[in-house]
């Protein structure tokens, strides 16, 4: 998801790279959560809602303030250029769009229906960033007269926050709740989803696998297959949640690797 970029200063090429780093880990984290929501919608299990719930609040919490905060600060300086007009016009339209299909994740009441409006947002989404990152940041940050670093300044929903967020599972031991580990209602372990990243892009794999995870509440378990054995993933599993996640492989090699993590 990299473009080339040519600024008009230093300032705002590094600016246009920390957008798009940030849009990286914003795809990642979307596709992993999506890709665990279709994992498990098919049974209409207690574990598809609680995936749903993780998407629905991934959005709430990071893809929508995204959106909003482009609307206030990167697309009006852009739409002010005559190269860019049409093209801000079709971005504001797609973040309606965007936003509908967030509701409808909300709302419906089918986890295979919202699977699907899941993997429609995720398209979407994706297409978007590649438009953002491959037209719109080069032309402000081209623009002799616009100063991107300085739009960007204190805006975190652009840049990223810098830290982790709270995760469902988190949530549901705030609240009371078990996460699962019991047996008011959790996984048995049979109904153990599998998120196969050997065909997801190199740049989001690992940000997808960290969105996968964060919708894995204590005491569930995730099966990843990975094209080989993935241990400076688990090496940065290891450093973002210490002692969190147990690992086990299933399978090693010679064409893939299956482990399962479970969330202690």
């Amino acid at each position: 998801m990299s473009t080339l970029t040519i600024a008009s200063d230093p300032q705002d090429a590094a600016a246009a790279e920390a957008v798009e780093a940030h849009h990286t880990q914003l795809a990642g984290d979307l596709a992993g959560r999506v890709a665990l929501l279709v994992a498990t919608a098919e049974h209409e299990t207690p574990a598809a809602d609680r995936a749903r719930a993780e998407l629905v609040a991934f959005c709430d919490r990071d893809l929508l303030p995204h959106a909003a905060a482009e609307e206030e600060t990167l697309y009006p300086v852009a739409h002010d250029l005559p190269a860019a007009r049409l093209l801000i016009d079709g971005m504001l339209a797609e973040h309606r769009r965007l936003a509908a299909l967030v509701d409808a994740l909300r709302t419906t009441g089918s986890a295979v229906q919202a699977a699907a409006d899941g993997r429609a947002l995720q398209v979407l989404f994706e297409e978007h960033l590649e438009k953002e990152n491959a037209l719109v940041l080069p032309l402000l940050a081209s623009a002799p007269d616009v100063s991107l670093s300085g739009l960007l300044a204190g805006m975190h929903e652009l840049l990223g926050h810098g830290e982790e967020h709270g995760t469902a599972a988190e949530a549901a031991t705030t609240a009371g709740g078990c996460g699962g580990a019991c047996g008011c209602g959790g996984s048995d372990g049979t109904d153990v989803p599998e998120l196969d990243v050997r065909d997801v892009p190199h740049a989001i794999r690992h940000a997808t696998v960290f969105g996968a995870l964060a919708a894995v509440p204590s005491g569930q378990s995730l099966v990843l297959v990975a094209p080989h054995d993935p241990l400076p993933l688990l090496g940065q599993i290891e450093d973002r949640h210490p002692g969190t996640f147990a690992v086990e492989y299933l399978q090693r090699g010679p064409e893939a690797w299956r482990l399962l993590l479970t969330h202690r």
